[in-house]
């Protein structure tokens, strides 16, 4: 036997529902970014580190993992900025486009130039290294570490339709014009001063 719920319990029942339907709903949104190689805020690796410039790293690209893109993502887009680098408009490290929407990683070193070990369809843009592949992280010795912002934008169109020369820049201008959504993944990276010189 059941009892009618008085209007007090009525209206509490779906105030509950509804907080856990908010609850829920928004858990199913939260677009994330994350590495196996390093956390959000850390130092990144050395191995990531360009080879050249002065530098000496392997100029291999981290490995990287996305869940909860918004609904409707037909593609994605995953770049690699730092805006602190002293050009006036930052530094293009890395621009990835398009991922099919089935893919939810890269694999370690996908960077690579040649795009072998990229996901069948996707290709790599020419950075401001004047590349089309990975370019690692090489700040000026003695700064202050560099953020280095990893991206995955969530796009609402399969490909975008890029010439073959087509710049970071130019890149970051479609992916923005067609972007569902995106999550981001920060590391910072500085190389110390050499010695006798000032920072």
């Amino acid at each position: 036997m059941s009892f009618p719920l008085s209007r007090p319990l009525r209206a509490l029942s779906v105030v509950a529902t509804l907080g856990l339907a908010l609850a829920a709903q928004s858990q199913a949104q939260a677009f994330t970014l994350t590495s196996p190689d390093f956390a959000e805020g850390s130092t990144l690796p050395q191995r990531f580190e360009f080879k050249g410039f002065g530098c000496a790293g392997d100029n291999q690209s981290p490995a990287l993992r996305w869940i909860g893109a918004p609904a409707g993502t037909q593609s994605f887009a995953v770049t690699m900025y730092d805006p602190d680098a002293p050009t006036g408009s930052g530094w293009w490290h890395w621009s990835v486009v398009n991922i099919p929407a089935s893919v939810t990683e890269l694999r370690p070193d996908a960077g690579a130039a040649g795009g072998a070990k990229l996901p069948a369809g996707a290709s790599h843009v020419r950075i401001d290294y004047g590349v089309a592949a990975w370019g690692g992280a090489c700040p000026p010795e003695g700064d202050v570490p560099h953020r280095y912002i990893f991206t995955v934008h969530a796009l609402k169109v399969p490909r975008l339709d890029l010439p073959a020369d087509a710049t970071a820049a130019l890149a970051g201008y479609m992916i923005n014009a067609n972007s569902l959504g995106k999550a981001t993944l920060t590391a910072r990276y500085g190389r110390p001063a050499a010695k006798g010189k000032q920072p």
